[in-house]
């Protein structure tokens, strides 16, 4: 291991012991009334956000709306009610941030089970590894060899509600350990505990196109509303990342041997913007007081709602602010395509937007699918706008295996 990549890692759990500290400050740090500002949405364990899968990772992080595959939990958990099978599960893989370390990864097995024509049960595990940290004090003592890993349990049901809707809920349980209970200044940490749900709906209509027939799909998702989240006792607790999920697609068989779709999904992070505060104001209490926006430090319900409204405001030219243009940009956008030859073979690529006040992600993602007998073999490949972002060159693999094919098979 060289000696750059020991101060990286020693770099890496400083920052993992001030972000859990809270200072509950670090949150609302801003970099001033400037004309597009960088203000990012902060929430804890956004390992919840990774795109697991390599079919949603190959169309632009796609899913809201696209076709039902074993992997739907992630994205519209509604969608299972319209699967075509009676069970499956499914394995993926993903080297994270490559780019920077080598040793962070995200596994996620995920599986369904019909119950009847119009009841689906569904699971998942979301492992994330953060790799091992070498822990020390002030004077680069070593306390801990440890490795920092998250994970997400959940399960889920899916009925049919008439002959185009249906509706899912989630239940899931999310343990956070980023220190090993190293003991941060004279705080102890603990692992971070919390617990949400899902709710989705899908409807899905076939329509005529003319020459071609087709189906269109409409999914939304409102993922992990659920408490908040800390890492020691006397820390400001966080957001876990509650998102909003909204999306289309239409696939249109071409011939009998192709078909194509084509799909779009908008994401919207239920959770409380940073606001800017005064800088040497304080109240009775000894807070700081907010400037521009709201404050930050609600109940999870007002604070999903406030999400819509709670920016600052973008300044403009003239030193007014708009709420309303700021709150645009905090939308994520992703947009898809698939091809499909016999059923048998599948072509992606895809596209998704961050605008770059809000974390900047910007790239391109293209993979391929594979279905053999009872197996589906998927890989997808991020390719950023930017050379030097550090999800450049991502890797996702996934292995799918049909109950009903194995029992066909044999």
């Amino acid at each position: 291991m060289s000696e750059n990549f020991k101060k990286l890692k020693f770099g890496i759990a400083c920052l993992g012991l001030l972000l859990i500290t809270g200072l509950p400050g670090i949150s609302q740090i801003t970099t001033g009334d400037l004309t597009g500002e960088v203000n990012t949405i902060n929430s804890a364990v956004p390992f919840l956000t990774i795109v697991p899968d390599s079919r949603g990772g190959a169309m632009g992080d796609v899913g809201a709306a696209t076709s039902p595959d074993i992997s739907s939990q992630q994205y519209n958990i509604a969608k299972y009610a319209f699967i075509d099978g009676d069970g499956g599960i499914a394995l993926s893989y993903t080297p994270w941030l490559r780019a920077l370390i080598n040793d962070i990864n995200l596994a996620y097995l995920v599986g369904y089970k019909r119950l009847d024509n119009d009841q689906v049960i569904s699971a998942s595990f979301r492992y994330f590894s953060l790799g091992n940290i070498t822990f020390t004090d002030i004077v680069g003592t070593t306390i801990k060899e440890y490795n920092p890993n998250e994970f997400a349990l959940d399960a889920g049901y899916s009925r049919i509600f008439g002959n185009n809707i249906s509706g899912g809920i989630a239940f899931r349980f999310i343990r956070s350990d980023l220190t090993g209970g190293v003991n941060a200044g004279d705080a102890g940490t603990k692992a971070g505990i919390s617990v949400a749900a899902d709710l989705s709906t899908y409807y899905k209509k076939k329509v005529d196109l003319g020459a071609n027939k087709g189906l269109m799909g409409i999914g939304a998702n409102i993922s992990n509303i659920g408490t908040k989240i800390s890492y020691t006792e006397n820390q400001e607790k966080s957001f876990i990342p509650i998102n909003l999920r909204v999306g289309g697609s239409l696939k249109i068989d071409i011939d009998d041997y192709n078909t194509f779709t084509v799909a779009a999904d908008i994401n919207k992070l239920l959770v409380p913007s940073t606001p800017v505060w005064y800088k040497d104001s304080l109240d009775a209490q000894g807070n700081k007081v907010v400037q521009y926006g709201k404050n930050p430090y609600v109940s999870v319900p007002q604070g999903m709602l406030q999400s819509f409204y709670d920016a600052p405001g973008v300044v403009r030219a003239d030193g007014s602010r708009s709420v309303l243009l700021e709150e645009l940009h905090e939308l994520t956008y992703g947009i898809g395509g698939e091809y499909w030859y016999r059923e048998q073979f599948a072509i992606r690529g895809g596209y998704f937007y961050e605008h770059q006040t809000k974390g900047n992600r910007k790239f391109f993602t293209l993979g391929i699918g594979l279905k053999l007998n009872v197996f589906e073999i998927d890989f997808s490949y991020l390719v950023p706008t930017n050379q030097t972002n550090p999800l450049a060159n991502t890797l996702r693999f996934t292995l799918a295996f049909d109950f009903d094919k194995f029992k066909k098979a044999n």
